[in-house]
């Protein structure tokens, strides 16, 4: 199949802002992997006009779809993990052609985690974790047992992410594949969740004691990303301040939720500044000091 993409590919390896090309095969008939094509071409180029560009193709029966990103664009999915099918393509792709050794690098980096990306994705899964796990016990509270479940079982997803990138591992999108293997005591709170002949009143319940459990004693750990940055000055910062910060904006949409949790656990500190209005007062936060 490669040689009859040889064609497109080399037009491709030719042009000067082209860094590397993989490529991947389809390997079982249902394949999310290539979102069902046969094969992927995946193109990383710099300083590209459009991020991202897709284009598909059929030859002898058989369908391909080449993908051609910017290196900044694919950077920021390897960071935040907003495009996981991405990633495994960088990840399970053969290298076909890269320039200056540009994919096999890449690969490396990938591999060894550096611990500041670590952390940043650990801040991004447990800040969703949190927020998915508030909303399934209000749902419970409510006797919305129904939807507490639905919201537990992504709960979970998360609480699992977490943990693979906690032992130095890109989650991917076989998630709970992977945790079997790394995280066999997570995998199992999946299946006792999945599986269990209790009612799911008391499924929901008993995971709501056990993810409950998992995520204080990661909460420090998991916000070090959130934390560390708290950290860089002296002065309260106020949530305006932290929400356009370009660090946390991959995780802002949740980082109300993790503030919450922070303070509720006394990890973060409210200082509250007085305002114009009597008895009202604006909320700023610091990180606690643990002597």
């Amino acid at each position: 199949m490669e040689d009859l993409l040889r064609p497109i590919y080399q037009e491709r390896a030719s042009h000067p802002n082209t860094l590397g090309i993989l490529i991947l095969e389809k390997k079982k008939p249902i394949s999310p992997v290539t979102d069902n094509f046969d094969v992927i071409l995946f193109i990383i180029v710099q300083n590209a006009d459009d991020p991202w560009y897709v284009k598909h193709y059929e030859f002898e029966n058989k369908s391909a779809a080449m993908h051609i990103v910017d290196e900044e664009l694919l950077s920021q999915w390897i960071d935040t993990s907003s495009y996981r099918r991405a990633v495994e393509w960088l990840v399970e792709g053969s290298i076909i052609y890269e320039r200056n050794e540009y994919v096999t690098q890449l690969k490396e980096k990938m591999r060894t985690f550096p611990q500041r990306k670590r952390d940043l994705k650990k801040a991004i899964e447990f800040a969703k974790l949190i927020r998915s796990y508030s909303e399934s016990k209000d749902l419970y509270e409510s006797h919305q047992h129904l939807d507490a479940f639905s919201r537990m079982v992504h709960s979970l997803h998360y609480l699992a992410r977490l943990a693979i990138i906690e032992k130095g591992f890109h989650p991917e999108v076989t998630v709970w594949n992977q945790v079997r293997k790394i995280e066999p005591e997570i995998y199992k709170l999946y299946e006792e969740l999945i599986e269990s002949g209790e009612s799911t009143e008391k499924r929901v319940q008993l995971m709501l004691l056990a993810v409950e459990h998992a995520i204080s004693k990661r909460s420090v750990s998991s916000a070090r990303h959130l934390l560390e940055l708290m950290d860089e000055k002296e002065e309260p910062w106020t949530f305006g301040e932290l929400k356009v910060h370009p660090e946390i904006t991959p995780y802002a949409l949740d980082l109300t939720a993790m503030i919450e949790y922070l303070t509720e656990k006394e990890i973060i500190d409210v200082v509250l500044n007085e305002t114009k209005g009597t008895h009202i007062y604006h909320r700023k936060y610091k990180v606690r000091r643990h002597d």
